[in-house]
């Protein structure tokens, strides 16, 4: 009882004569934002899995390192977040040749309940990983990456993953397989496609990974004429397998705006936007290696992704109309990450902002970089716990809906520019129809209130509240995340434990606790938009 009137008076405020439950000085400074909630119309639908997750090809550069995905922990895991996308790729696919051998196969009648990775090899697999990831990260500074050869046994393992999961498969083609023209030499694909088909694995595909950097990475330049057209042979072939004629096809997974960058997009739709399904590109805020705290906590560093993301989505809209744009790739920091910020609490006001604000701004899908792989952007680390974006993800999914509806400030000031809000329906697998979710996050040391609109402010109020296990700015490079005051850790390898929100009587106002993030889900709204 006593815990629970303490959040009761942490989190609102009483309609009737609320504000005196609040004595002192507090109250006064707490800057008030005034919201303007429109639950009659739908603003737009994203995917219902428009929160993505990826495994980077990181993880077969040793195709050994492909038996963790048979890791109860990560089934568990992985399986909370449907429905999703699982794309396998990265930087490492286009290095990567199928090299059959048969003897590598796994059982195909094999049950999902039956897959078992012994704990002695789980326990070697990831302390190798551990001095893998070492190996990787020098190939990538000195700008060589070595060849991969991958057989059946990772193609059996992804699809293995991906449908006792239940997510979607997009396996990333290798493009800088050239033939002496300089278009793209399919013959590997084929040899891939063609194992695929005779085990009927269902999937999408994608080729090539960041063609603006092949140059860089590989000393090859395409241009995005040239891209378009072997995106387009590639469509050609899969139409002469039954299984994939009317499978996905994405790309071209281009970095985000720059320069070349932008002209090559246009060049690629051009020639190849009738070959897919949808338009991707990559997106990662700072520079994993030069990066700062600061930097996750600024404004102006989220709002460039609404600079690119209106770039790419015009580009896209002028060359192929109603043509769906996917973030393909994103995370906080590129170049793997920055390590003790992007595997941190601090990362979440990045990752709830770009899926609030993506998802406002008109993109349909984003895959996360990455659910298992190379690099200190993970959502697993590398004992294959659960990391504090882990936690915000599974929460997302649960709770909000793909319906976005609009919202606004009515009352603004300079400081509101650190408190980022977005309203969705909420998930009717959770709550029934005209609820609503408000997706907020306070990225400044203070307080906030937040006045509800009259008709959600007779709602009763499902929060769920996260912060650091540690108070103030030291806690914000925390590993770990409370929710509603208490720490998420995983039960047990099958177990997640209950993400139960706090229940809050009817209120005016509701309260953001300094450097705080979360869902307020209105279950009595009864918006039409959401009924």
């Amino acid at each position: 009882m006593h815990s629970a009137l303490l959040l009761l008076l942490t989190f609102f405020s009483y309609r009737s004569g609320g504000d005196r439950l609040f004595h002192g000085s507090l109250l006064d400074q707490d800057l008030v934002l005034d919201l303007d909630m429109d639950l009659l119309a739908v603003l737009r639908r994203v995917d219902p899995r428009f929160l993505s997750v990826t495994i980077d090809a990181s993880l077969a550069s040793e195709e050994r390192f492909m038996l963790l995905l048979r890791s109860q922990r990560i089934r568990t895991l992985a399986t909370a977040l449907s429905p999703a996308f699982l794309r396998f790729g990265g930087t490492k696919q286009d290095f990567m040749v199928f090299s059959p051998q048969r003897s590598q196969q796994l059982d195909p009648d094999e049950p999902c309940s039956s897959v078992r990775l012994p704990w002695w090899l789980e326990q070697r697999l990831k302390q190798d990983w551990a001095q893998q990831q070492l190996v990787l990260a020098k190939e990538e500074q000195q700008n060589q990456y070595n060849p991969v050869h991958f057989t059946e046994l990772t193609v059996d393992l992804l699809h293995s993953v991906s449908s006792c999961c239940s997510l979607d498969l997009i396996f990333g083609l290798n493009a800088l397989l050239r033939t002496a023209d300089n278009s793209w030499n399919s013959s590997n694909a084929r040899s891939l496609l063609r194992y695929c088909d005779s085990k009927q694995y269902e999937m999408s595909w994608e080729l090539g990974n960041e063609p603006n950097s092949f140059e860089k990475k590989a000393g090859i330049r395409v241009d995005g004429n040239q891209l378009g057209v072997d995106f387009t042979r590639l469509r050609k072939m899969m139409s002469e397998f039954k299984l994939y004629r009317d499978a996905g096809l994405f790309g071209p997974d281009v970095g985000q705006p720059r320069d070349r960058r932008a002209d090559l997009l246009e060049s690629f739709l051009h020639s190849g936007a009738k070959a897919i399904n949808a338009c991707t590109w990559h997106h990662y805020y700072v520079n994993g290696r030069d990066t700062s705290l600061q930097d996750f906590l600024d404004p102006e560093v989220l709002d460039t992704l609404a600079l690119k993301t209106n770039e790419v989505l015009e580009r896209v809209q002028q060359e192929s109309p109603g043509k769906p744009v996917w973030l393909g790739e994103t995370s906080s920091a590129y170049g793997g990450g920055a390590r003790g910020l992007s595997d941190t609490f601090v990362s979440g006001f990045m990752w709830l902002d770009k899926l609030g604000l993506g998802a406002r701004l008109g993109l349909d899908v984003v895959m996360r970089q990455v659910l298992v792989g190379a690099g200190s952007y993970h959502m697993i680390d590398d004992d294959l716990d659960p990391l504090p974006d882990y936690w915000l993800s599974l929460l997302y999914k649960r709770l909000v809906g793909p319906e976005v509806l609009k919202l606004q400030l009515v009352s603004d000031s300079g400081r509101s520019k650190r408190v980022r809000l977005y309203l969705h329906c909420a998930n009717r697998k959770s709550y029934p129809g005209g609820a609503v979710v408000l997706i907020w996050m306070n990225l400044s040391r203070k307080p906030v209130r937040i006045s509800l609109p009259t008709g959600v402010s007779s709602s009763t109020v499902d929060a769920f509240v996260l912060q650091s296990n540690q108070p103030g700015e030291e806690g914000l490079q925390s590993r770990s995340v409370q929710l509603n005051g208490e720490l998420l850790k995983m039960v047990d390898d099958k177990t997640l434990p209950e993400l139960n929100g706090t229940q809050l009587p009817p209120a005016e106002h509701l309260k953001l606790l300094p450097y705080s993030l979360g869902f307020f889900v209105m279950m009595d709204a009864q918006a039409p938009a959401c009924s």
